[in-house]
């Protein structure tokens, strides 16, 4: 048996009964998560833009898009999941050399699914398969540092969940794997220097054709069975050796993955929550900063702080300064929070976070990159023009796995972002469906997203 078919056989053999209590509730939570995240982002530019192809080009209306209408599946997985990231927002998963998102793999799953006509207890299977496949290929097999995006794992989970979905037999889903594993392995420049709406859509479109991959195979399209061993394949041409033994692997990974508290980078949350709790505890006056310091860990640094994906202070769009550690400091000392209306172009240009982001100077600590993933350590200290200074250290933050987020905070987080485009009546109806989901058909689901209040494509 090859890699790819242990993998298949682990994908189409897990049933509803596989996931734990915990992991059936982690699972929820991450949904409505999402959908808050898809909800709140419809205004945005590059899904309104997305959303102007769709209705140019049309598609066989067999999948429900979010805010209204139907298209092919591939398509609106593709639509969907544009939805659950732009904002960048939704969920993360912190591996020791790869991050990665996986709730970018619900716009799949849901196409499949609806398309196949599943129960909720099928759809929730379907993902937690998704989400064991992304984290346990980002553990195993990490690619960042051999200049490979994470949406390459990515390709994989999102086979795999659309393969769940589906129903697809172990063969089918092999094929799926393979197609999608060997097509669609994207570059990490996607998340360096100079930065564009390709960061929130590089993963989208690796779920459009990997949930079109599913489909070909579904009606017998092969792919190459040794793409993980093979010559030339994932091992020996990006990845190098890893195995995962899928025998052993459960559906519990969705149990160490993480909510973001603040509308940032994932890396940024614990520092965001620490600048916050300063402001909060002293009387800031920001014309009065010298300079703010912090130290943190590696892949903060280099991702987000200035390290080796490029300067952070050149900030002039939402995809720059949602990736930068300076701005996104700058934001919650002067507005006490960050959210989507700290990356509106008018917030960005204004003279005041131009300026103070400026004072920001980041730098790694050794120490701190040695607890990372299992900690988010840092430590800031604002220093003022008089000499004085004041100073907080943080280790995790609300919606990290040591302080997972409760229902209260995930039903609040979807009051603030869905709020402008349901009503009351239908923003209740969605939090108690996806809280006991497994009553409910997928259809149920889409029905309700299909009443959310659209935006204007443009």
């Amino acid at each position: 048996m090859t890699r790819i078919e242990e993998l298949a056989t682990f994908v189409t053999g897990k049933k509803f009964e596989d996931l734990s209590g915990e992991a059936v509730r982690e699972l929820k939570i991450r949904l409505l998560d999402s959908l808050a995240c898809a909800i709140g982002a419809q205004e945005g530019a590059p899904p309104r833009r997305i959303k102007a192809q769709l209705d140019d080009f049309g598609g066989n209306p067999l999948a429900t898009l979010i805010g209204g209408g139907k298209t092919a599946p591939d398509r609106a997985a593709f639509y969907n999941s544009a939805l659950v990231r732009y904002l960048d927002y939704n969920d993360s998963y912190l591996a020791k050399n790869e991050t990665g998102h996986p709730s970018d793999n619900i716009g799949s799953v849901l196409a499949a699914a609806e398309y196949a006509d599943r129960s909720g207890k099928d759809f929730l299977t379907a993902l937690g398969v998704a989400y064991q496949v992304q984290c346990r290929l980002s553990d195993e097999a990490p690619v960042r540092d051999k200049g490979f995006d994470h949406t390459v794992q990515g390709s994989y989970s999102a086979a795999a969940g659309a393969s769940a979905a589906l129903g697809l037999n172990a063969a089918q889903a092999a094929n799926a794997l393979a197609i999608a594993g060997t097509a669609y392995n994207a570059l990490r420049v996607s998340r360096t220097g100079t930065l564009s709406n390709w960061k929130g859509l590089a993963f989208p479109s690796a779920g459009w054709t990997s949930t079109h991959a599913a489909f070909l195979a579904m009606r017998g399209i092969t792919g190459p069975e040794e793409v993980f061993e093979g010559n030339k394949g994932f091992e020996e041409s990006i990845a190098g050796p890893f195995y995962i033994d899928w025998r052993n692997e459960d559906l519990e990974r969705v149990n160490s993955t993480i909510i973001k508290k603040y509308n940032a980078e994932i890396h940024s949350q614990s520092t965001l929550e620490g600048v916050i709790e300063l402001r909060e505890r002293h009387d800031i006056d920001p014309d009065t900063i010298e300079k703010i310091e912090l130290n943190t860990f590696d892949v903060a640094y280099h991702i987000i702080g200035g390290g080796e994906e490029g300067d952070k202070k050149n900030i002039r769009t939402k995809e720059e300064a949602d990736h930068s550690l300076p701005y996104m400091i700058s934001a919650a000392l002067l507005d006490g929070n960050v959210l989507p209306a700290q990356y509106k172009p008018e917030r960005i240009r204004r003279g005041d976070i131009q300026s103070l982001l400026q004072k920001v100077e980041v730098r790694e600590k050794q120490e701190y990159s040695d607890r990372f993933p299992g900690e988010e350590a840092c430590d800031i200290t604002i220093h003022f023009k008089n000499g004085e200074a004041v100073s907080i250290e943080k280790h995790d933050y609300e919606g990290f796995h040591t302080r997972p987020a409760s229902w209260d905070f995930i039903s609040e987080k979807f009051h603030h972002l869905a709020g402008p485009f349901v009503e009351p009546e239908l923003e209740e109806q969605v939090v108690d469906l996806v809280r006991n989901f497994e009553q409910y058909q997928v259809t149920d689901l889409t029905a309700l997203l299909a009443r959310v209040h659209p935006v204007a494509a443009s």
